[in-house]
């Protein structure tokens, strides 16, 4: 009984290393997954992701970036290069919204913020537009978005997992995986979409992970997979940075995109 707490509390200490935080004033949540009295609280987002001038009243994520089959994206870490393979065909908002960061150049300079490998390998996280200014604490890293110069606010996404069956993702809210088997699952080297608790909450924060990480299946928004430089990942340390990121393949599938 004490090895199966221990584990869960393990579990419930990584989980709470891929919350994105925001600063609406009431508390943080930590790394162990629990609020911190007096910290910046997460910004309540769920609402956000939906944008106000929707060309389409029947989808109203239809203004969102969408990647329309798939793409690849190479990312320079450490000075070498690793491959990246992007799914728009079973997470084509969540595809797009990265292809989109990527050909802007969001993520050109930006931290891996949160390195966790014990006590066991778990995920590279960055994406924080915060890092990009050294002059920012690493301890405040992990609290920032996309800010998107059309609208001067920060853009959010859903919350997209699409099931083993389905032909359309589902949208807002996490999957039951009793009885729904994500097609996109947490194995070693996909990319996901880190969030706050809100399912509802991501923007450009991403994560890679180092290990087969089932216990987050359905609850986190796979997009994509590193083909080639997994052992760059493995090196990658707290403050070292994207120095740049470049889509190779796939851009003209992209649609709602913009500089």
């Amino acid at each position: 009984m004490g090895l199966g707490f221990r584990r869960w509390a393990v579990l419930v200490s990584l989980i709470g290393t891929l919350f994105v935080t925001g600063c609406s004033g009431q508390g943080q949540v930590s790394a162990s997954g629990e609020a911190t009295p007096g910290a910046p609280a997460q910004t309540p987002v769920a609402e956000a992701t939906v944008p106000a001038a929707s060309p389409n009243a029947n989808d109203p994520y239809a203004a969102l970036p969408r990647l329309e089959g798939e793409a690849t994206v190479e990312m320079t870490v450490k000075g070498a290069a690793i491959a990246l393979q992007i799914d728009g065909t079973d997470a084509p908002i969540t595809a797009g919204n990265f292809v989109d960061l990527v050909n802007r150049g969001v993520y050109d300079g930006l931290m891996f913020h949160r390195v966790v490998r014990q006590p066991q390998p778990f995920v590279v996280q960055g994406g924080d537009p915060q890092s990009k200014d050294p002059a920012v604490p690493i301890g405040q890293l992990g609290t920032g978005s996309f800010i998107d110069p059309a609208t001067s606010a920060p853009r959010y996404i859903p919350l997209e997992i699409k099931a083993a069956g389905q032909d359309q993702p589902t949208y807002g809210a996490p999957l039951d995986v009793a009885t729904q088997t994500p097609v996109l699952k947490h194995t070693r080297g996909v990319l996901s979409m880190a969030r706050s608790t809100l399912p509802n909450s991501a923007s450009s924060q991403f994560y890679i992970t180092l290990a087969d990480l089932g216990f987050l299946d359905g609850q986190y928004a796979v997009f994509g997979t590193v083909t080639q430089g997994m052992e760059i990942v493995d090196q990658i340390q707290q403050g070292d940075r994207i120095e740049s990121a470049r889509v190779t393949e796939g851009l003209d599938n992209l649609r709602n995109g913009g500089q």
